[in-house]
């Protein structure tokens, strides 16, 4: 918050992340606001409270609670909610009294701002998320969202300043097609021969249905997963910052370890009847979308963390690349063949096999090159991440 400001997307998704993940060395990248307005909407709260009681509010996921006494009317309980909003600085809008409410005490309009604009900058407004939470008899709430369309930032000016660092996992908050198009081709450049940079991006996209599915159809990213979000309490971004968290964590300690039934932490589920059920989950898997379920105790975990990759060049269906685990797996075995040989072998001249050299000279040879890599495929082996050490033995060629 101190660096990007209080209540900003970014500090929002970098305490998500940490809240998470504290192990991971995390980069964060500014953005500069989106085009459109701040607007974000009205709630409205009319009516007189018949008994005691508490409003619990939430925006954005975060909750507002405000004590609520008997007798009080809509206008004051307005102003009770906009100091309780100006009182808790991180969440990611403003507020403020719609100076034409009425003369009508039983009525007002909290007017809420976004603290940055772009699509992103829409809330969700919700009340009683949580079972034993009812608003005071006699109070009516509302909420309208603002309309019209808001567009984000150019990452590509982030891109650019990533420079040749390698970034293995990036949050990518912005479900939009020309910065995703921007991100995927640079994650191709990396994850070439040439520059052995691999990354992988993670996003999550909140809508319908219909939505997700359409815009999981639409793209074909084998180094980007997103995960599809009904009805969600929070912004997309803090389930992508959350997600992404945990997917690093796990696959840094065995990239080919199933990530099914890990926890998001923190994160808040949709209200059941706006989950997907197992049939809408199991058709946006062959969309190219991840998905989630809820356990017993309320919490979000990862039902299936795939790749966006659905089809080959040819437009046939291709599983090659489609599991999360397969390009964790293929990256951490070029890095780890390829620091083998510059450990070992640094700065050596190759020399044929059969070439004398003296003791202590500083060369190589293919025999020995294959010696090593069969050594280090049984250590692969040994970690459960290949299979098969005698075909491999068989078919590989050193030269």
């Amino acid at each position: 918050s101190a660096a990007f400001g209080q209540g900003s997307m970014l500090a929002l998704m970098a305490d998500a992340f940490l809240n998470a993940n504290r192990v991971a060395e995390l980069w964060c990248i500014p953005q500069g606001n989106g085009t459109g307005n701040a607007a974000v909407g009205e709630i409205s709260l009319s009516g007189t409270a018949g008994e005691n009681g508490s409003l619990v509010t939430y925006i954005a996921g975060q909750r507002l609670a405000v004590s609520v006494a008997a007798g009080t009317k809509g206008a004051a309980l307005a102003d009770l909610l906009v100091a309780r909003i100006k009182g808790q600085p991180d969440l990611p809008v403003t507020a403020e009294v719609r100076a034409d409410s009425g003369d009508d005490d039983t009525h007002a309009d909290v007017v809420l701002s976004a603290k940055f604009t772009g699509a992103l900058s829409a809330v969700d407004v919700r009340w009683n998320y949580y079972a034993g939470e009812t608003t005071p008899y006699g109070i009516i709430t509302a909420f309208k969202a603002a309309s019209g369309k808001n567009s984000n930032p150019d990452i590509s000016a982030s891109i650019a300043g990533m420079g040749d660092l390698q970034y293995k996992y990036i949050v990518m908050p912005y479900t939009d097609e020309p910065n995703l198009n921007l991100l995927r081709t640079e994650l191709q450049e990396r994850w070439g021969p040439v520059n052995q940079a691999d990354g992988f991006a993670v996003t999550v996209l909140s809508g319908t249905y219909g939505d997700i599915s359409t815009f999981g159809v639409s793209r074909n990213d084998h180094l980007i997963s997103c995960m599809g979000i009904a009805g969600a309490p929070e912004p997309s971004y803090l389930y992508a910052a959350t997600l992404c968290a945990v997917a690093s964590q796990a696959l840094s300690i065995d990239p080919a370890r199933p990530l099914q039934t890990l926890t998001l932490p923190g994160r808040m589920p949709p209200a059941v009847g706006d989950r997907f059920t197992w049939s809408e989950r199991n058709a946006l898997l062959f969309d190219g979308i991840s998905t989630f379920n809820v356990n017993d105790g309320g919490e979000m975990q990862i039902e299936r963390m795939i790749t966006m990759y659905r089809t080959n060049k040819y437009g046939d269906s291709d599983p090659s690349y489609l599991n999360v685990n397969t390009i964790a797996t293929l990256s951490y075995l070029r890095y780890s063949l390829r620091t083998r040989i510059t450990q070992k072998f640094p700065n050596y001249k190759l020399a044929s096999d059969g070439t004398r050299f003296a003791t202590g000279q500083a060369v190589v040879t293919p025999s020995v090159i294959k010696t090593e890599l069969l050594a280090l495929f049984e250590e692969w082996e040994n970690a459960g991440l290949v299979e098969d050490f005698d075909t491999f033995k068989e078919e590989l060629y050193v030269a």
